[in-house]
Protein backbone atom coordinates (compact mmCIF):
# COMPACT_ATOMS: atom_id res chain seq x y z
CA UNK A 1 0.00 0.00 0.00
CA UNK A 2 1.62 3.63 -0.80
CA UNK A 3 1.99 5.69 2.09
CA UNK A 4 -0.76 8.45 2.54
CA UNK A 5 0.28 12.21 2.40
CA UNK A 6 4.07 11.57 1.17
CA UNK A 7 5.23 14.79 0.51
CA UNK A 8 7.44 16.51 2.69
CA UNK A 9 5.13 17.97 5.76
CA UNK A 10 7.39 21.64 5.71
CA UNK A 11 8.90 22.70 2.69
CA UNK A 12 9.89 25.77 4.44
CA UNK A 13 12.43 23.88 6.36
CA UNK A 14 13.58 20.83 4.31
CA UNK A 15 16.86 18.24 4.25
CA UNK A 16 16.97 15.32 2.47
CA UNK A 17 17.61 12.85 5.08
CA UNK A 18 14.26 12.12 5.72
CA UNK A 19 11.83 9.35 6.41
CA UNK A 20 8.18 9.34 6.71
CA UNK A 21 6.26 7.77 9.04
CA UNK A 22 2.81 7.40 7.81
CA UNK A 23 1.01 4.20 6.96
CA UNK A 24 -0.71 1.10 8.56
CA UNK A 25 0.42 1.20 12.35
CA UNK A 26 -1.20 -0.70 15.15
CA UNK A 27 -3.95 0.75 17.23
CA UNK A 28 -6.23 0.51 20.62
CA UNK A 29 -9.19 2.46 21.78
CA UNK A 30 -8.01 2.40 25.63
CA UNK A 31 -11.30 3.08 27.04
CA UNK A 32 -11.39 3.00 30.36
CA UNK A 33 -8.08 5.32 29.61
CA UNK A 34 -6.11 3.13 32.04
CA UNK A 35 -3.46 1.80 29.37
CA UNK A 36 -0.66 3.57 30.80
CA UNK A 37 -1.15 1.34 34.08
CA UNK A 38 -1.46 -1.41 32.05
CA UNK A 39 1.49 -0.80 29.75
CA UNK A 40 0.40 -1.12 26.86
CA UNK A 41 3.58 0.48 25.42
CA UNK A 42 5.12 -2.75 26.34
CA UNK A 43 2.32 -4.60 24.95
CA UNK A 44 3.54 -6.81 21.80
CA UNK A 45 0.56 -6.11 19.54
CA UNK A 46 -2.35 -4.00 19.54
CA UNK A 47 -5.39 -5.27 18.78
CA UNK A 48 -6.74 -3.23 15.76
CA UNK A 49 -4.89 -1.60 12.82
CA UNK A 50 -5.33 2.34 11.25
CA UNK A 51 -4.01 4.32 8.61
CA UNK A 52 -1.71 7.31 10.03
CA UNK A 53 -1.90 10.07 9.59
CA UNK A 54 -5.68 9.98 9.57
CA UNK A 55 -7.29 10.33 13.04
CA UNK A 56 -9.54 7.21 14.06
CA UNK A 57 -12.54 9.05 14.04
CA UNK A 58 -12.68 9.72 9.92
CA UNK A 59 -13.47 7.16 7.31
CA UNK A 60 -9.74 7.13 5.96
CA UNK A 61 -8.37 5.72 9.23
CA UNK A 62 -9.93 2.61 8.67
CA UNK A 63 -11.56 3.20 11.95
CA UNK A 64 -14.55 5.58 11.57
CA UNK A 65 -15.38 5.71 15.83
CA UNK A 66 -16.96 9.28 16.21
CA UNK A 67 -17.42 8.54 19.28
CA UNK A 68 -15.57 10.10 22.58
CA UNK A 69 -12.24 8.61 22.18
CA UNK A 70 -10.48 9.95 25.69
CA UNK A 71 -7.67 7.44 25.21
CA UNK A 72 -5.51 6.20 22.17
CA UNK A 73 -2.41 4.38 21.66
CA UNK A 74 -0.45 3.56 18.39
CA UNK A 75 2.62 1.51 17.90
CA UNK A 76 4.98 0.58 14.86
CA UNK A 77 8.93 -0.26 14.94
CA UNK A 78 11.23 1.75 13.06
CA UNK A 79 14.46 0.24 11.54
CA UNK A 80 17.34 2.70 12.63
CA UNK A 81 19.99 1.65 10.20
CA UNK A 82 22.85 4.22 11.16
CA UNK A 83 23.59 6.34 14.58
CA UNK A 84 26.79 8.35 13.67
CA UNK A 85 23.82 11.22 13.22
CA UNK A 86 20.90 12.60 16.02
CA UNK A 87 17.33 11.03 15.31
CA UNK A 88 14.94 13.32 15.40
CA UNK A 89 11.30 12.06 15.78
CA UNK A 90 8.44 14.79 14.69
CA UNK A 91 4.67 14.25 14.82
CA UNK A 92 2.83 17.14 12.91
CA UNK A 93 0.27 17.70 15.43
CA UNK A 94 -1.27 15.05 17.70
CA UNK A 95 -4.65 15.58 19.52
CA UNK A 96 -4.10 16.38 22.70
CA UNK A 97 -1.83 15.23 25.19
CA UNK A 98 0.94 12.64 23.66
CA UNK A 99 3.20 10.42 25.54
CA UNK A 100 6.08 9.03 23.18
CA UNK A 101 7.48 5.69 24.25
CA UNK A 102 11.16 4.57 22.40
CA UNK A 103 11.57 1.07 23.36
CA UNK A 104 8.82 1.02 26.20
CA UNK A 105 10.70 4.00 27.63
CA UNK A 106 8.87 7.75 27.85
CA UNK A 107 11.16 9.62 25.21
CA UNK A 108 8.66 12.67 25.55
CA UNK A 109 5.71 14.59 26.54
CA UNK A 110 3.39 17.16 24.85
CA UNK A 111 0.48 19.09 25.11
CA UNK A 112 -1.81 20.56 22.74
CA UNK A 113 -3.76 19.00 20.03
CA UNK A 114 -2.44 21.94 16.77
CA UNK A 115 1.62 21.91 16.82
CA UNK A 116 4.29 20.34 16.35
CA UNK A 117 5.75 17.73 18.20
CA UNK A 118 9.84 17.40 17.94
CA UNK A 119 11.81 14.73 20.57
CA UNK A 120 15.30 13.95 20.16
CA UNK A 121 15.29 10.26 20.02
CA UNK A 122 19.20 9.40 19.27
CA UNK A 123 19.37 7.84 23.27
CA UNK A 124 16.49 6.03 23.37
CA UNK A 125 16.80 3.77 20.06
CA UNK A 126 19.54 1.11 18.74
CA UNK A 127 20.48 -0.41 15.51
CA UNK A 128 18.17 -1.89 13.97
CA UNK A 129 14.42 -2.34 14.97
CA UNK A 130 13.00 -0.52 17.56
CA UNK A 131 9.16 0.29 19.19
CA UNK A 132 7.58 3.50 18.47
CA UNK A 133 4.80 3.89 20.82
CA UNK A 134 2.55 6.75 20.61
CA UNK A 135 -0.38 7.52 23.31
CA UNK A 136 -2.69 10.22 23.34
CA UNK A 137 -5.20 11.35 25.91
CA UNK A 138 -7.83 13.63 24.81
CA UNK A 139 -11.03 15.31 26.62
CA UNK A 140 -12.54 18.43 25.01
CA UNK A 141 -15.27 18.84 27.67
CA UNK A 142 -13.25 19.58 30.88
CA UNK A 143 -12.56 23.55 30.00
CA UNK A 144 -8.86 22.69 30.35
CA UNK A 145 -8.20 21.80 26.63
CA UNK A 146 -9.34 24.13 23.62
CA UNK A 147 -11.22 21.80 20.79
CA UNK A 148 -11.82 24.24 18.03
CA UNK A 149 -14.71 23.25 16.49
CA UNK A 150 -14.82 20.11 17.59
CA UNK A 151 -18.27 19.05 18.79
CA UNK A 152 -18.77 18.90 22.61
CA UNK A 153 -21.90 16.74 22.16
CA UNK A 154 -21.96 13.20 20.77
CA UNK A 155 -23.26 14.33 17.82
CA UNK A 156 -22.56 17.29 15.39
CA UNK A 157 -24.48 20.42 15.91
CA UNK A 158 -24.88 23.70 14.69
CA UNK A 159 -21.15 24.94 14.10
CA UNK A 160 -19.67 22.29 15.79
CA UNK A 161 -18.54 19.39 14.06
CA UNK A 162 -16.95 15.33 14.47
CA UNK A 163 -14.18 15.44 16.69
CA UNK A 164 -10.26 14.97 16.01
CA UNK A 165 -8.35 12.44 18.31
CA UNK A 166 -4.78 11.57 18.09
CA UNK A 167 -2.70 11.79 15.30
CA UNK A 168 -3.72 14.14 12.25
CA UNK A 169 -0.57 15.80 10.63
CA UNK A 170 1.99 13.28 9.41
CA UNK A 171 5.34 11.39 11.03
CA UNK A 172 8.38 11.52 10.10
CA UNK A 173 12.19 10.96 11.40
CA UNK A 174 14.68 13.20 10.48
CA UNK A 175 18.69 12.52 10.87
CA UNK A 176 20.92 15.68 11.93
CA UNK A 177 24.25 15.92 12.54
CA UNK A 178 25.42 16.48 16.16
CA UNK A 179 25.72 20.36 14.76
CA UNK A 180 22.99 21.58 12.99
CA UNK A 181 20.23 24.51 12.69
CA UNK A 182 17.27 24.09 14.72
CA UNK A 183 15.13 26.87 13.20
CA UNK A 184 15.17 29.95 11.52
CA UNK A 185 13.29 33.25 11.87
CA UNK A 186 12.78 35.53 8.58
CA UNK A 187 12.78 39.05 8.45
CA UNK A 188 12.05 40.09 5.22
CA UNK A 189 12.31 43.79 4.19
CA UNK A 190 10.73 44.93 1.36
CA UNK A 191 11.56 48.46 0.87
CA UNK A 192 15.19 47.83 0.67
CA UNK A 193 15.78 45.04 -1.07
CA UNK A 194 17.09 42.72 2.00
CA UNK A 195 16.50 39.84 4.27
CA UNK A 196 17.24 39.21 7.99
CA UNK A 197 17.79 36.01 9.07
CA UNK A 198 18.14 34.54 12.83
CA UNK A 199 19.32 31.11 13.40
CA UNK A 200 19.01 28.68 16.17
CA UNK A 201 21.90 26.40 16.21
CA UNK A 202 23.36 23.54 17.89
CA UNK A 203 27.02 23.31 18.36
CA UNK A 204 29.82 25.41 16.96
CA UNK A 205 30.13 26.50 13.17
CA UNK A 206 29.64 28.58 10.09
CA UNK A 207 25.99 29.70 9.04
CA UNK A 208 25.55 30.69 5.45
CA UNK A 209 22.28 31.57 3.45
CA UNK A 210 22.02 31.95 -0.24
CA UNK A 211 19.22 32.88 -2.09
CA UNK A 212 18.12 32.19 -5.06
CA UNK A 213 15.30 33.35 -7.90
CA UNK A 214 13.86 31.10 -10.17
CA UNK A 215 17.51 29.53 -9.93
CA UNK A 216 19.60 32.29 -10.04
CA UNK A 217 21.77 33.41 -7.47
CA UNK A 218 20.56 36.80 -5.85
CA UNK A 219 22.02 37.06 -2.29
CA UNK A 220 24.59 35.73 0.09
CA UNK A 221 25.75 35.96 3.45
CA UNK A 222 27.75 34.05 6.42
CA UNK A 223 28.34 34.37 9.81
CA UNK A 224 30.18 32.20 12.65
CA UNK A 225 28.45 31.07 15.35
CA UNK A 226 29.89 29.07 18.88
CA UNK A 227 26.33 27.63 19.18
CA UNK A 228 22.94 29.46 20.54
CA UNK A 229 22.68 32.14 17.74
CA UNK A 230 23.28 33.03 14.67
CA UNK A 231 22.55 36.08 12.37
CA UNK A 232 22.88 37.18 8.60
CA UNK A 233 21.48 39.84 6.54
CA UNK A 234 21.80 38.94 3.29
CA UNK A 235 21.23 42.26 0.40
CA UNK A 236 19.05 41.03 -2.82
CA UNK A 237 19.97 41.71 -6.03
CA UNK A 238 17.27 41.21 -7.91
CA UNK A 239 13.40 42.65 -6.83
CA UNK A 240 10.70 40.79 -7.28
CA UNK A 241 8.04 41.27 -4.24
CA UNK A 242 5.21 38.99 -2.59
CA UNK A 243 1.35 40.38 -3.73
CA UNK A 244 -1.74 39.51 -3.25
CA UNK A 245 -2.63 36.98 -6.10
CA UNK A 246 1.25 36.75 -7.11
CA UNK A 247 3.48 34.32 -4.55
CA UNK A 248 7.14 35.33 -6.01
CA UNK A 249 9.03 33.02 -3.84
CA UNK A 250 12.47 33.70 -3.57
CA UNK A 251 14.10 29.79 -2.72
CA UNK A 252 16.90 29.75 -0.17
CA UNK A 253 19.65 27.33 0.56
CA UNK A 254 21.02 27.32 4.70
CA UNK A 255 24.14 25.49 5.79
CA UNK A 256 25.43 24.90 9.25
CA UNK A 257 28.94 22.85 8.56
CA UNK A 258 27.37 19.94 7.25
CA UNK A 259 24.17 20.04 8.24
CA UNK A 260 21.79 21.39 4.87
CA UNK A 261 18.13 22.89 4.86
CA UNK A 262 15.99 23.67 1.66
CA UNK A 263 13.91 26.87 2.66
CA UNK A 264 11.97 30.01 1.19
CA UNK A 265 10.62 32.92 1.70
CA UNK A 266 8.73 36.31 0.23
CA UNK A 267 9.71 39.58 0.04
CA UNK A 268 7.03 41.64 1.50
CA UNK A 269 5.56 43.30 4.14
CA UNK A 270 2.65 44.47 6.08
CA UNK A 271 0.92 47.21 8.46
CA UNK A 272 -1.77 49.71 9.68
CA UNK A 273 -2.00 52.88 7.94
CA UNK A 274 -4.63 54.68 9.49
CA UNK A 275 -7.84 52.86 8.07
CA UNK A 276 -6.10 50.60 5.89
CA UNK A 277 -4.04 47.36 5.45
CA UNK A 278 -1.43 47.96 3.26
CA UNK A 279 1.17 45.57 1.68
CA UNK A 280 3.71 46.36 0.20
CA UNK A 281 2.96 50.38 0.67
CA UNK A 282 -0.43 49.02 -0.87
CA UNK A 283 -3.83 49.60 0.51
CA UNK A 284 -5.33 46.03 0.18
CA UNK A 285 -8.99 45.33 0.86
CA UNK A 286 -9.00 42.02 2.08
CA UNK A 287 -11.67 39.83 0.48
CA UNK A 288 -11.78 36.76 2.46
CA UNK A 289 -13.79 33.61 3.38
CA UNK A 290 -13.88 31.44 6.18
CA UNK A 291 -12.16 28.15 5.97
CA UNK A 292 -12.29 25.56 8.46
CA UNK A 293 -10.08 22.87 7.30
CA UNK A 294 -12.91 20.30 7.34
CA UNK A 295 -12.57 17.46 4.99
CA UNK A 296 -15.72 14.52 4.27
CA UNK A 297 -13.56 11.67 4.75
CA UNK A 298 -10.38 13.01 6.75
CA UNK A 299 -11.88 15.39 9.18
CA UNK A 300 -8.95 17.44 9.93
CA UNK A 301 -6.63 15.96 7.26
CA UNK A 302 -6.93 16.58 3.39
CA UNK A 303 -6.95 13.03 2.26
CA UNK A 304 -4.16 14.63 -0.69
CA UNK A 305 -2.06 17.79 -0.61
CA UNK A 306 -4.08 18.64 -3.93
CA UNK A 307 -7.07 18.69 -1.70
CA UNK A 308 -4.87 21.54 -0.07
CA UNK A 309 -4.73 23.49 -3.50
CA UNK A 310 -8.05 22.87 -4.42
CA UNK A 311 -9.34 24.46 -1.47
CA UNK A 312 -7.56 27.50 -2.57
CA UNK A 313 -8.41 27.99 -6.06
CA UNK A 314 -12.25 27.33 -5.00
CA UNK A 315 -12.35 30.58 -2.88
CA UNK A 316 -10.07 32.34 -5.95
CA UNK A 317 -12.48 31.12 -8.40
CA UNK A 318 -15.22 32.82 -6.54
CA UNK A 319 -13.15 36.20 -6.37
CA UNK A 320 -11.82 35.71 -2.45
CA UNK A 321 -8.37 36.53 -2.35
CA UNK A 322 -7.74 35.00 1.10
CA UNK A 323 -9.18 33.64 4.28
CA UNK A 324 -9.86 33.00 7.52
CA UNK A 325 -8.21 29.50 8.82
CA UNK A 326 -10.57 29.39 11.72
CA UNK A 327 -11.05 27.43 15.30
CA UNK A 328 -8.12 25.46 13.50
CA UNK A 329 -4.47 26.06 13.42
CA UNK A 330 -3.63 24.71 9.95
CA UNK A 331 -1.11 22.05 8.73
CA UNK A 332 2.02 23.92 7.30
CA UNK A 333 1.47 22.11 3.69
CA UNK A 334 -1.49 24.39 2.98
CA UNK A 335 0.00 27.26 4.21
CA UNK A 336 2.84 26.60 1.57
CA UNK A 337 0.41 26.63 -0.84
CA UNK A 338 -1.03 30.14 0.26
CA UNK A 339 2.48 31.14 0.24
CA UNK A 340 2.92 29.98 -3.70
CA UNK A 341 -0.39 31.53 -5.08
CA UNK A 342 -0.54 34.42 -3.46
CA UNK A 343 -3.13 33.79 -0.80
CA UNK A 344 -3.41 36.21 2.25
CA UNK A 345 -4.50 34.69 5.76
CA UNK A 346 -4.87 34.89 9.83
CA UNK A 347 -3.59 32.94 11.52
CA UNK A 348 -5.87 31.58 14.29
CA UNK A 349 -5.96 29.18 17.28
CA UNK A 350 -8.60 26.74 17.91
CA UNK A 351 -9.69 28.15 21.32
CA UNK A 352 -13.00 27.13 21.49
CA UNK A 353 -13.65 24.62 24.60
CA UNK A 354 -10.85 26.75 26.56
CA UNK A 355 -12.30 28.49 29.37
CA UNK A 356 -11.01 32.05 29.22
CA UNK A 357 -13.65 33.02 32.29
CA UNK A 358 -10.62 31.18 34.45
CA UNK A 359 -6.67 31.94 35.02
CA UNK A 360 -5.90 28.50 35.09
CA UNK A 361 -6.61 28.70 31.23
CA UNK A 362 -3.94 31.05 30.51
CA UNK A 363 -0.59 28.71 30.49
CA UNK A 364 -2.17 26.15 28.35
CA UNK A 365 -3.35 28.31 25.66
CA UNK A 366 -0.20 30.75 25.69
CA UNK A 367 2.26 27.49 25.39
CA UNK A 368 0.84 26.06 22.36
CA UNK A 369 -0.29 30.05 20.96
CA UNK A 370 3.14 30.94 21.35
CA UNK A 371 4.30 27.33 19.36
CA UNK A 372 1.86 28.13 16.62
CA UNK A 373 3.12 31.44 15.85
CA UNK A 374 7.17 30.28 16.20
CA UNK A 375 6.38 27.22 13.77
CA UNK A 376 4.67 29.86 11.29
CA UNK A 377 6.21 32.89 11.55
CA UNK A 378 8.27 33.03 8.19
CA UNK A 379 4.70 32.09 5.84
CA UNK A 380 4.35 35.89 4.05
CA UNK A 381 0.51 34.18 3.24
CA UNK A 382 0.08 34.73 7.05
CA UNK A 383 -0.64 38.83 7.65
CA UNK A 384 -1.92 38.78 10.86
CA UNK A 385 -2.83 36.63 13.80
CA UNK A 386 -5.93 35.75 16.22
CA UNK A 387 -5.49 34.12 18.82
CA UNK A 388 -9.50 34.73 20.73
CA UNK A 389 -12.78 33.86 18.51
CA UNK A 390 -15.65 35.21 20.62
CA UNK A 391 -14.87 35.33 24.38
CA UNK A 392 -17.19 37.11 26.12
CA UNK A 393 -19.85 35.02 27.82
CA UNK A 394 -18.83 31.46 28.94
CA UNK A 395 -21.49 29.32 31.66
CA UNK A 396 -22.78 33.22 32.59
CA UNK A 397 -18.89 34.45 33.33
CA UNK A 398 -17.62 37.53 31.24
CA UNK A 399 -13.77 36.90 30.04
CA UNK A 400 -11.14 37.62 31.96
CA UNK A 401 -9.74 40.78 30.18
CA UNK A 402 -6.00 40.41 31.97
CA UNK A 403 -5.91 36.67 29.84
CA UNK A 404 -6.84 38.10 26.42
CA UNK A 405 -4.09 41.28 27.02
CA UNK A 406 -1.56 38.74 28.11
CA UNK A 407 -1.78 37.07 25.09
CA UNK A 408 -2.14 39.73 22.83
CA UNK A 409 1.08 41.39 24.60
CA UNK A 410 3.18 37.73 23.93
CA UNK A 411 2.10 37.47 20.44
CA UNK A 412 3.28 41.38 19.95
CA UNK A 413 6.23 40.29 21.36
CA UNK A 414 6.58 37.30 19.31
CA UNK A 415 6.38 38.79 16.26
CA UNK A 416 5.84 42.53 15.73
CA UNK A 417 6.26 42.18 11.72
CA UNK A 418 1.99 42.25 11.79
CA UNK A 419 -1.45 42.89 13.18
CA UNK A 420 -2.95 41.23 16.19
CA UNK A 421 -6.55 40.70 16.74
CA UNK A 422 -6.90 40.29 20.21
CA UNK A 423 -10.24 38.52 20.07
CA UNK A 424 -12.04 37.61 16.80
CA UNK A 425 -15.89 39.60 17.13
CA UNK A 426 -16.11 42.46 19.33
CA UNK A 427 -14.83 41.52 22.28
CA UNK A 428 -11.99 43.30 22.22
CA UNK A 429 -9.26 44.72 24.94
CA UNK A 430 -6.80 45.68 23.52
CA UNK A 431 -5.97 44.80 19.51
CA UNK A 432 -4.80 46.52 16.71
CA UNK A 433 -7.76 46.07 14.31
CA UNK A 434 -11.50 46.59 15.65
CA UNK A 435 -13.33 43.06 14.04
CA UNK A 436 -17.02 42.27 14.44
CA UNK A 437 -19.40 39.64 13.41
CA UNK A 438 -22.69 40.51 12.01
CA UNK A 439 -25.62 38.32 10.52
CA UNK A 440 -27.95 40.16 9.89
CA UNK A 441 -29.52 39.26 6.57
CA UNK A 442 -31.58 42.18 6.25
CA UNK A 443 -29.51 44.07 3.81
CA UNK A 444 -30.85 47.65 4.70
CA UNK A 445 -30.48 47.19 8.05
CA UNK A 446 -27.03 45.67 7.71
CA UNK A 447 -25.96 48.56 5.23
CA UNK A 448 -27.58 51.67 7.57
CA UNK A 449 -25.79 50.15 10.78
CA UNK A 450 -22.34 50.69 9.13
CA UNK A 451 -22.67 54.00 7.20
CA UNK A 452 -23.00 55.05 10.40
CA UNK A 453 -18.98 54.36 10.73
CA UNK A 454 -18.42 56.59 7.74
CA UNK A 455 -20.48 59.44 8.80
CA UNK A 456 -20.62 59.41 12.71
CA UNK A 457 -17.48 57.35 13.46
CA UNK A 458 -20.25 55.41 15.33
CA UNK A 459 -19.25 51.54 14.89
CA UNK A 460 -22.52 48.86 15.83
CA UNK A 461 -23.55 49.95 19.59
CA UNK A 462 -19.76 49.17 20.85
CA UNK A 463 -18.56 52.45 20.71
CA UNK A 464 -21.27 53.36 23.55
CA UNK A 465 -19.24 51.31 25.69
CA UNK A 466 -21.72 48.57 26.02
CA UNK A 467 -20.14 45.52 28.13
CA UNK A 468 -17.31 47.51 28.74
CA UNK A 469 -15.99 47.05 24.99
CA UNK A 470 -15.82 50.65 23.14
CA UNK A 471 -14.67 51.61 19.06
CA UNK A 472 -11.71 53.80 19.70
CA UNK A 473 -10.99 54.64 15.77
CA UNK A 474 -9.09 51.29 15.28
CA UNK A 475 -8.84 50.40 11.11
CA UNK A 476 -12.12 47.95 11.19
CA UNK A 477 -12.49 44.24 9.91
CA UNK A 478 -15.82 42.54 9.27
CA UNK A 479 -14.07 39.23 9.84
CA UNK A 480 -17.78 37.27 9.84
CA UNK A 481 -21.04 38.34 7.78
CA UNK A 482 -23.33 36.58 5.68
CA UNK A 483 -24.15 32.85 6.53
CA UNK A 484 -26.32 32.63 4.17
CA UNK A 485 -28.39 29.31 4.44
CA UNK A 486 -29.05 27.17 1.41
CA UNK A 487 -29.55 23.98 0.90
CA UNK A 488 -31.41 21.63 -2.03
CA UNK A 489 -31.33 18.44 0.04
CA UNK A 490 -34.58 17.44 2.35
CA UNK A 491 -31.76 16.98 5.07
CA UNK A 492 -32.28 18.95 8.26
CA UNK A 493 -29.76 21.54 8.18
CA UNK A 494 -28.51 24.77 9.78
CA UNK A 495 -27.30 28.08 8.56
CA UNK A 496 -27.76 31.84 10.18
CA UNK A 497 -31.12 33.41 9.93
CA UNK A 498 -34.16 33.27 7.36
CA UNK A 499 -32.71 30.83 4.32
CA UNK A 500 -33.74 32.47 0.84
CA UNK A 501 -36.40 30.99 -1.11
CA UNK A 502 -34.63 31.65 -4.30
CA UNK A 503 -30.99 31.11 -5.63
CA UNK A 504 -31.79 34.81 -7.13
CA UNK A 505 -33.03 36.05 -3.50
CA UNK A 506 -29.88 34.13 -2.43
CA UNK A 507 -27.64 36.12 -4.85
CA UNK A 508 -29.16 39.44 -3.99
CA UNK A 509 -28.78 39.47 -0.53
CA UNK A 510 -24.76 38.38 -1.17
CA UNK A 511 -24.38 41.06 -2.80
CA UNK A 512 -26.15 43.82 -0.99
CA UNK A 513 -24.29 42.89 1.94
CA UNK A 514 -21.25 42.27 0.48
CA UNK A 515 -21.40 45.90 -1.38
CA UNK A 516 -22.28 47.33 1.80
CA UNK A 517 -18.99 46.52 2.93
CA UNK A 518 -16.55 47.08 -0.21
CA UNK A 519 -18.41 50.63 -0.60
CA UNK A 520 -17.42 51.68 3.17
CA UNK A 521 -14.11 53.68 2.53
CA UNK A 522 -13.52 52.97 7.06
CA UNK A 523 -13.81 49.19 6.56
CA UNK A 524 -10.34 47.46 4.82
CA UNK A 525 -11.92 43.93 4.83
CA UNK A 526 -14.69 41.38 4.75
CA UNK A 527 -14.77 37.77 5.48
CA UNK A 528 -17.70 35.69 4.36
CA UNK A 529 -19.05 32.53 6.55
CA UNK A 530 -18.32 30.58 4.32
CA UNK A 531 -16.77 28.56 1.55
CA UNK A 532 -17.72 25.13 1.78
CA UNK A 533 -20.83 23.34 3.67
CA UNK A 534 -19.59 21.32 6.74
CA UNK A 535 -21.85 18.46 7.62
CA UNK A 536 -25.09 19.96 9.16
CA UNK A 537 -24.13 23.84 8.43
CA UNK A 538 -25.34 24.58 4.98
CA UNK A 539 -24.37 28.46 4.44
CA UNK A 540 -21.06 27.40 2.36
CA UNK A 541 -20.89 28.57 -1.16
CA UNK A 542 -19.82 24.95 -2.15
CA UNK A 543 -21.13 21.79 -0.83
CA UNK A 544 -18.99 19.69 1.72
CA UNK A 545 -17.37 17.44 -1.30
CA UNK A 546 -16.63 21.33 -2.84
CA UNK A 547 -19.58 20.88 -5.43
CA UNK A 548 -20.14 24.55 -6.64
CA UNK A 549 -23.92 25.41 -5.12
CA UNK A 550 -23.60 28.79 -8.13
CA UNK A 551 -22.07 29.95 -11.05
CA UNK A 552 -18.99 31.32 -9.29
CA UNK A 553 -18.57 33.93 -11.86
CA UNK A 554 -21.28 35.59 -10.39
CA UNK A 555 -19.84 36.28 -7.08
CA UNK A 556 -16.40 36.82 -8.39
CA UNK A 557 -17.65 39.30 -10.09
CA UNK A 558 -19.19 40.73 -6.89
CA UNK A 559 -16.40 40.67 -4.82
CA UNK A 560 -13.97 41.83 -7.02
CA UNK A 561 -15.54 45.35 -7.53
CA UNK A 562 -12.99 48.25 -6.10
CA UNK A 563 -13.28 48.89 -3.16
CA UNK A 564 -13.63 52.37 -1.29
CA UNK A 565 -10.81 52.00 0.61
CA UNK A 566 -8.40 51.24 -1.92
CA UNK A 567 -9.18 53.90 -4.26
Amino acid sequence: MSIPRPEHPNPQFERDSWENLNGIWEFEIDKSASGADREFYKREKLNDEILVPFCPESKLSGIGNTDFLNSVWYKRNINIKDKSKRIILHIGACDYFTTVYVNERIAGTHKGGYTPIVIDITEFVKMGENSLVVHALDNGRDGRQPRGKQSPGYYSAGCDYTRTTGIWQTVWLEYVPNAYIKSVKYYPDAKNGKIRISADVAGEGEFTVSAYYEGREVGKASAKSHGGMAEVTVDISEIHLWEVGVGRLYDLKLSFNEDEVSSYFGLRDCYLDGYRFMINGKSVFQRTVLDQGYYPEGIYTAPDEADLVKDIQLSLDAGFNGARLHQKVFEPRFLYNCDKMGYIVWGEYANWGLDHTAYESLPTMLREWEEAVERDFNHPAIIGWCPFNETWDLNGKRQIDEILEMVYRATKAMDCTRPCIDTSGAYHVITDVFDFHDYDQNVENFKTRFDKLMTENVLLEHNTKKDGVQYNGEPVFASEYGGIKWDETDEECWGYGEAPRTKEEFVERYKGLTEALLNNNRIFGFCYTQLYDIEQERNGLYTYSREPKFDMEIFRKINTQPAAIEK
